[in-house]
């Protein structure tokens, strides 16, 4: 029997399609047709699965191994694997392939963005949150001391693989960080999402099973519909950070210890109070994003003495303008929007329902 594969297609200048499916090795070589050469890059955890995609890829190619998850993502590691790319002559027609969560393939992506201006890559995502979120749309980078993604390019991928048979070694807590990306998209695009979450929780977390490759493949829609109208960040696709703008803060404070689908669950409970204090938003919606959250185990508080450090860490959020902090939030369900200089104390009122 043939393995069912998902089309998704990314529209705009540099066009491509996300694929969904199982054992989806096989795809790679109609992605990077005419390479020489490929760059694998993989933390340690995904060796194996790294020398799979290796061995499929049907070029020459160069493991890179790099640390894992958030630790990756810096100008240090980006450059040992520049490093790499100039021992081995690569050049414009190869290409760089992540095989990784979004971490990994956040590195992949900037490192190829940057090499001789711009080389092809692909994301062979392994997680929910790399499937759903950071492997769609072009928005490729590293952190540094400053905060999260300071530093990258809008940089297209040839196409994306996401292979669902790796989530069913993903741990829970990973699953769960990508879930809340998932239930990101409900709030702000498709609330099918939320109603099919809402009827049986423990499907939606269930790696093997049907609902969650529907939930995945509804929120990757989501985010190419977005992206396909705007790469670069300049209207639209700013909906795509409701709850990160806390989140990112959050993360921030953990040193990156805080996986980030986690900071973001806890960043929609922020937005969504933000949005009810400011008259934007109904009672109910607001506290439906608390039910939907904890009913599959995702936290939705944080300590109250933060408070003063997150501030400080929103205002050079990439949102910010002219230091007016910046705020997506709903305006009714399915309809986000921009809650733009709101008086702190606003912002307080809203921190004390997320504040444990």
């Amino acid at each position: 029997m043939t393995a069912v594969v998902t089309r998704i297609r990314v529209s705009g200048d540099r066009p491509y399609d996300v694929l969904v499916g199982r054992d989806l090795a096989g795809e790679l070589p109609s992605l990077i047709e005419g390479a020489a050469r490929a760059a694998v890059l993989f933390a340690a955890p995904l060796r194996e699965q790294a020398a799979r995609v290796a061995a499929a890829a049907g070029v020459q190619t160069v493991l890179i191994e790099v640390p894992d998850a958030e630790r990756g993502k810096t100008v240090e590691v980006a450059a040992g694997c520049w490093d790499e790319l100039g021992r081995h002559n690569f050049t414009r027609t190869d290409v760089v392939i992540g095989v990784g969560g979004g971490a990994v393939t956040d590195l992949a992506g900037y490192v190829a963005a940057s090499w001789l201006r711009g080389v092809r890559w692909v994301p062979c995502s392994t997680s929910l949150l790399g499937m759903v979120d950071a492997s769609v749309g072009g928005k490729t980078g590293v952190n540094i001391a400053a905060g999260k993604n300071l530093v990258g390019a809008f940089h297209p991928p040839a196409g994306v693989l996401c292979d669902l048979d790796s989530l069913r070694t993903l741990p829970a807590d990973d699953l769960l960080a990508g879930l809340a990306e998932v239930i990101k998209c409900g709030f702000i695009a498709d609330p099918a999402i939320l109603e099919k979450i809402e009827g049986d929780p423990a499907a939606a977390v269930d790696p093997g099973g049907p609902l969650l490759r529907e939930l995945a493949e509804r929120a990757i829609r989501v985010k190419a519909e977005v992206v396909s109208v705007d790469l670069k960040e300049s209207g639209l696709r700013e909906i795509l950070n409701y709850g990160h703008t806390l989140g990112h803060a959050i993360e921030k404070r953990e040193k990156y210890t805080w996986k980030h689908g986690h900071a973001v669950s806890v960043g929609l409970i922020f937005a969504a109070a933000l949005a009810r204090l400011a008259g934007r938003l109904d009672a109910a919606t607001a506290g439906r994003h608390r039910a939907i959250l904890e009913s599959v185990g995702l936290p939705t508080r944080y300590q109250a003495e933060a408070w003063p450090e997150l501030l400080s860490a929103m205002r050079v959020d990439k949102k910010t303008r002219a230091a007016t902090l910046r705020f997506v939030v709903l305006n009714a369900l399915a309809k986000p929007d921009i809650l733009s200089g709101p008086d702190e104390s606003l912002l307080e009122q809203a921190y004390a329902e997320v504040a444990r």
